[in-house]
């Protein structure tokens, strides 16, 4: 056991999904070591205690688990578990803390955020009911890193994590284990597979691009394996610390192989993809999208056809920006319905609470109560599973589904490595005149109500203020602005445009959303503060 003598970086501070920076900075003198020992103070501790490991493959997370291996050991725990070789996808090690009762667990992930050693890495903690910190952890790990004066390491070789078996480090027990097999049992017990694997049987085509990402093992042993998907069915499918040069966020811009594929003449009847740590979704019919906003609705209205869903859904919850979709199927079904900050650490209490079944972000998270994160391939069985149940294709399912609750049309538009200090000047000048907007008409919209979005949770009555700027209009359109606190360098503006349609279901979202778009730059004068006229990535 070694005291190493250290300084406090000043950049610790975590995001809505823990801590992320180049991997260059991570990898410098005691960068990791100061924030994973920060952890370990804030929550308490690590004597006597057992967590989950593992990260989604990238490059230095080889390195990082074997610093947190031996520094879990000089910190007292009992028994770490680790993913076989040093994996896990986040939704997998959630399951994992909670299955077995874990003290909680480490991430290493920067999600969809490209790997290499030029590019992103990000390391974070689950609680024990495997849901991200709260805001109070992340708060007190950040004074922790502050004002941190030494780490506990241990000096030792490196454990072999390639082996499944249980080995020990200087007393602690170090488990790896399968990092497919538990979240495997986990999904056979939510979703019919014989109903599943009859429909590949009788011709069912798909297409998963697991864009050489954690997601690959998982999904071939389940889509390929055990449902009996066609070999090949997963593309993309090894896993690779630079993600094969891709980047690795499940949309249309990124996954534009899937989207060619699915919009060609001999097109699957279904498409998917995942991210870097799996535990967001990109789902695709034959020659339609269906936006993440749309899929969390759609789910919600059909969960009940999933045996793990068949006694009906509690209630939904949606992060604020995510279109209002799912809130007319919750009326529709009597449940309750959520608008929560985005960040899923905040569906954890409701989860917990039992006050909600089905969760959604509009950024391609959908997940449920089985784990307290959101879950890529999960999202992608529970669409299966409906259609092998409902025997129709992916746009009948949404046109019905539109002709029955109306369309929101839907988009995302993000303006990528911003001059910070410009974008914070424009959100700045944008606050400063929302309560002059209601009444004022913009594109021929008259707008009804304005403000900066803030929470109140209602099972522990915590606050979360200036979550996102709204613009709300007479005609049940929206505009919602806010910068990302998931990027690595200057900062992303992410714009949200909404728009309810009652009829009309076949246009092109851009072009139904137009004046909203419109509305949106004149009011917060995007060009003028950011040189920007059009976004990086629509979705």
């Amino acid at each position: 056991m070694t005291t190493i003598p250290t300084v406090a970086f000043d950049d610790q501070k975590p995001g809505t999904s823990g801590l992320r920076k180049k991997t260059r900075v991570f990898m410098q003198p005691h960068y990791l070591e100061n924030f994973v020992q920060a952890i370990f103070t804030a929550i308490g501790g690590a004597r006597g205690k057992t967590f989950v490991l593992g990260g989604d493959g990238r490059y230095f997370n080889d390195r990082a688990v074997q610093v947190i291996l031996r520094m879990a050991a000089a910190n007292g725990a009992s028994r770490v578990i680790v993913g076989q070789g040093g994996i896990l996808s986040t939704p997998a090690a959630s399951n994992l803390i909670r299955q077995r009762k874990t003290d909680g667990g480490i991430i290493l992930s920067a999600s969809h955020n490209p790997g290499g050693e030029d590019e992103d890495f990000g390391i974070k903690f689950n609680m024990p009911n495997g849901g991200p910190a709260p805001e109070s952890i992340t708060d007190a790990m950040y004074r922790e890193a502050s004002a941190i004066v030494s780490y506990e390491i241990l000096e030792a070789q490196d454990v072999d994590l390639n082996a499944l078996g249980e080995t020990s480090l200087d007393g602690m027990a170090v488990e790896v284990v399968d990092s497919v097999a538990d979240y495997a049992a986990l999904m056979e017990t939510l979703f019919d597979f014989d109903a599943i694997r009859a429909m590949f049987a009788g011709g069912f085509r798909m297409r998963f691009d697991a864009m050489c990402a954690v997601t690959g093992p998982y999904a071939t042993e389940i889509i390929e394996n055990r449902l009996g998907a066609a070999a090949g069915t997963v593309t993309h499918g090894t896993p690779m610390p630079d993600f094969g040069g891709m980047h690795p966020d499940p949309n249309p811009t990124w996954a534009h192989e899937l989207m060619d594929e699915m919009m060609g003449p001999d097109a699957p009847d279904f498409g998917a993809a995942s991210d870097g740590d799996g535990d967001r979704n990109m789902v695709v019919g034959r020659g339609i999208y269906v936006s993440p906003s749309d899929s969390l609705a759609v789910l919600a209205a059909n969960a009940h056809l999933a045996k793990g869903y068949a006694k009906g859904i509690a209630g939904v919850a949606r992060s604020m920006p995510t279109s209002a979709a799912v809130d007319r199927v919750a009326k529709d079904l009597g449940i309750e319905a959520f608008e929560t900050p985005t960040g899923w650490k905040f569906f954890g209490n409701l989860l917990d609470a039992g006050r909600v079944t089905l969760c959604g972000e509009e950024s391609f998270g959908t997940g449920s109560d089985h784990v307290r994160e959101k879950d890529g391939l999960w999202a992608v069985l529970l669409w299966l599973n409906i259609l092998a149940v409902r025997k129709q294709s992916v746009a009948d399912i949404l046109n019905e589904h539109w002709q029955k609750y109306g369309r929101n049309y839907y988009s995302r538009h993000d303006f990528e490595a911003v001059d910070k200090e410009k974008a914070d000047e424009m959100v700045a000048a944008l606050r400063g005149a929302l309560a002059d907007l209601p009444g004022r008409t913009m594109q021929g919209m008259a707008v009804a109500a304005a403000d900066d979005f803030s929470y109140t949770d209602p099972v522990d009555g915590s606050t979360s203020a200036k979550q996102g700027i709204r613009v709300l209009f007479e005609d049940g359109s929206r505009i919602v602005m806010r910068l990302s606190g998931t990027g690595t360098q200057g900062a992303t503006l992410r714009l949200y445009l909404e728009r309810y349609a009652e009829s009309g279901f076949d246009r092109d979202p851009q072009d139904a959303l137009a004046p909203v778009i419109q509305a949106a730059h004149e009011l917060a004068d995007i060009a003028g503060h950011t040189g920007r006229t059009e976004p990086d990535v629509i979705t």
